[in-house]
C-alpha cells in the first residue's frame, strides 16, 4: 500500500486583485484612427469653442447659476423648464442604446470623454517622450536629468490642458468675460476656484494616470453593455477559422498548416486597455478598432487579405455572412423599437419647443389679509403676481380677471416686463359681496402680451368671500 502525501498545512496568500501593469499603447494609423482623430477634434472644437460663441450680445451657451437661467442660443430656460432636461437625458440614453445595439461600443471608442482626453494626453506623451519603445526604455531608465526634464515637460503640458479644461467648464456656468476678469484680478469666488482645480485635476488623474482603469473598473457601461448586444450587433472580432493555428511564417514552414495570424502581438501593443482581441469579445474592449488598423497593415506586409480582425457580428462569423447580409440584419425588432421610441421623444420635444409660450406666471394670494371690504362696499383680495418673461425682448402685459360676476382689477391692469426677467408686483381684485358663495371661490387671471396676443396664459386662483 503506497503512502499518501499529506496536504501542505502552511497558509498561502491569494490575491484577488491583479497588479496593474502600465500600458504603453502603440499608435496605429489607419482608417479608424483617422476617424478617431476627427472625432477628437470635433468634440473639442465644440467644447472649447462653444464657450466663445455670442448671441444677442451675450454668451450663446451659458448655464447661469446665479441668475438661475440657461441660455442656449435664442432659447432661455428657467428652473421650471426642468422637464426639458429630463427629456434630454432620456433622448441621450435611447440614442446610446440604439448605437450600442447596432454597432457595439462605438461611443466608447470615439466620443466618450474618457477616451477623448486619454487620446489627447497620449498624443502629448508620445510627442514629449517618444513612441512606445522609447517610453518603455524611459520607464526602466534611472532618474537622471533627461528623464526628469521629459517627465516635467509632460506633466506641465498635462497640467495646462487640465486647467484649461476646468476653466472652460466653469465658463459655461459663469459668464466667461466675468470669469476672465476674476482670474486676472485674482478675485475668483470659492466655488469657481474649487471647480476649476477639481475638474482640471480629475481630468489629469483620469486621462493621464488611470486611463484604462476607468474603463475596466469604474465605468458602469462596460458592465451592462451585454444586455444591449445580440448576435447581430457589430463588434470587433478576430476570425479564428482563418487565423488559427497562428505562428511565425518561416521560410521552411508549410503555409497550408498555418493560419493567417503571424502571432506578431501588434494587436495587443496598440490596445489602450491591453487586451488580446484574439481571445474573443471582452468587456474591456472599448471598440476603438486600433487592432483592425494595425492588423490590416501586417496583412499587407505578408501579402495576405485584410480583415483577419474586423467589424462583424456573431451570426456573420458563425454563418459566414457577407457585408450585404450583415447590413440586412441591422433592421430587427430591437432596433425598430429603439428608433421608434427615440423618434417619438424627439418629435414631442420639437413640438413642445416650437409651441413653447415665452411666459410663466405664478399667482400667490396674500394670506395675511384673507378678505376685506373696500370703500365702495365691494370685497377685495390681494394677490402677488410673478410674471416671468422668458423671451429676450421686453413685453407689456394686460391683466384681466374673471370667474365671478363683476370681478375686476382695482388699479393699474398693465405691467411692463423686461427681457428675460422676473417681475413681481401686488394687485387687488374686487367683486360685489353677492358675487359668490361664502368661502373660497375660483377665479382666473388672464395675462396677455399687448403687442402679441399669441403670448398669453390663464392661471387660476381662489377668492375668499366672508
Amino acid at each position: 500500500m503506497s503512502a499518501q502525501t499529506s496536504p501542505d498545512p502552511s497558509p498561502k496568500q491569494v490575491s484577488f486583485y491583479e497588479k496593474r501593469k502600465k500600458i504603453h499603447a502603440k499608435r496605429a494609423r489607419g482608417l479608424f484612427d483617422n476617424w478617431r482623430v476627427a472625432l477628437v477634434l470635433f468634440t473639442q472644437v465644440l467644447f472649447y469653442g462653444g464657450l466663445w460663441l455670442e448671441w444677442n450680445d451675450r454668451q450663446a451657451l451659458l448655464f447661469h447659476l446665479v441668475e438661475r437661467k440657461f441660455y442656449i442660443f435664442g432659447l432661455v430656460f428657467w428652473p421650471q423648464d426642468v422637464i426639458y432636461l429630463a427629456a434630454l437625458l432620456i433622448v441621450s440614453a435611447y440614442a446610446l442604446f440604439l448605437v450600442t445595439a447596432v454597432a457595439g461600443r462605438l461611443f466608447c471608442g470615439y466620443a466618450c470623454p474618457q477616451t477623448v482626453y486619454t487620446q489627447i494626453f497620449m498624443w502629448v506623451e508620445n510627442w514629449v517622450e517618444g513612441d512606445r519603445n522609447a517610453r518603455l526604455k524611459l520607464d526602466k531608465a534611472p532618474m537622471d536629468a533627461r528623464k526628469f526634464r521629459l517627465r516635467a515637460t509632460k506633466y506641465l503640458l498635462w497640467g495646462v490642458i487640465g486647467l484649461w479644461t476646468g476653466f472652460t467648464l466653469v465658463g459655461y456656468f459663469t459668464p466667461v468675460d466675468e470669469l476672465i476678469h476674476n482670474v486676472m484680478t485674482n478675485s475668483l469666488g470659492p466655488w469657481e476656484t474649487f471647480w476649476i482645480f477639481f475638474y482640471g485635476g480629475f481630468t489629469i488623474l483620469m486621462a493621464g494616470f488611470m486611463r484604462e482603469q476607468v474603463c475596466k473598473y469604474m465605468c458602469p457601461y462596460a458592465r451592462f453593455q451585454s444586455v444591449m448586444f445580440d448576435p447581430d450587433t457589430l463588434i470587433i472580432t478576430y476570425d479564428p477559422e482563418r487565423g488559427e493555428p497562428r505562428g511565425i511564417r518561416k521560410k521552411d514552414a508549410d503555409p497550408n498548416k498555418l493560419g493567417d495570424c503571424v502571432d506578431c502581438g501588434q494587436c495587443v501593443h496598440v490596445c489602450p486597455t491591453g487586451i488580446d482581441i484574439r481571445n474573443g469579445l471582452q468587456y474591456e474592449c472599448i471598440g476603438c478598432a486600433a487592432c483592425i488598423d494595425i492588423c490590416d497593415q501586417v496583412m499587407d506586409k505578408v501579402n495576405l487579405p485584410r480583415g483577419l480582425i474586423r467589424y462583424s457580428t456573431e451570426n456573420a462569423m458563425a454563418q459566414h455572412l457577407g457585408k450585404k447580409e450583415i447590413l440586412s440584419h441591422i433592421v430587427r425588432p430591437r432596433i425598430l423599437l429603439y428608433t421608434a421610441i427615440l423618434a417619438l421623444i424627439l418629435g414631442l420635444c420639437a413640438w413642445f419647443l416650437a409651441h413653447r409660450i415665452p411666459l410663466k406666471v405664478d399667482v400667490i394670494r396674500d394670506r395675511s389679509v384673507l378678505a376685506r371690504e373696500a370703500e365702495d362696499g365691494r370685497i377685495e383680495n390681494v394677490y402677488m403676481l410673478q410674471i416671468m418673461n422668458t423671451e429676450e425682448r421686453a413685453h407689456r402685459y394686460r391683466i384681466t380677471v374673471d370667474g365671478l360676476p363683476g370681478a375686476e382689477i382695482a388699479g393699474e391692469a398693465e405691467v411692463d416686463a423686461p427681457a428675460a426677467a422676473l417681475t413681481s408686483f401686488n394687485t387687488v381684485v374686487r367683486v360685489p359681496p353677492e358675487a359668490g358663495k361664502s368661502g373660497s371661490n375660483q377665479i382666473h387671471f388672464e395675462i396677455v402680451a399687448m403687442e402679441n396676443p399669441d403670448i398669453h396664459l390663464r392661471e387660476k386662483a381662489s377668492f375668499l368671500l366672508p
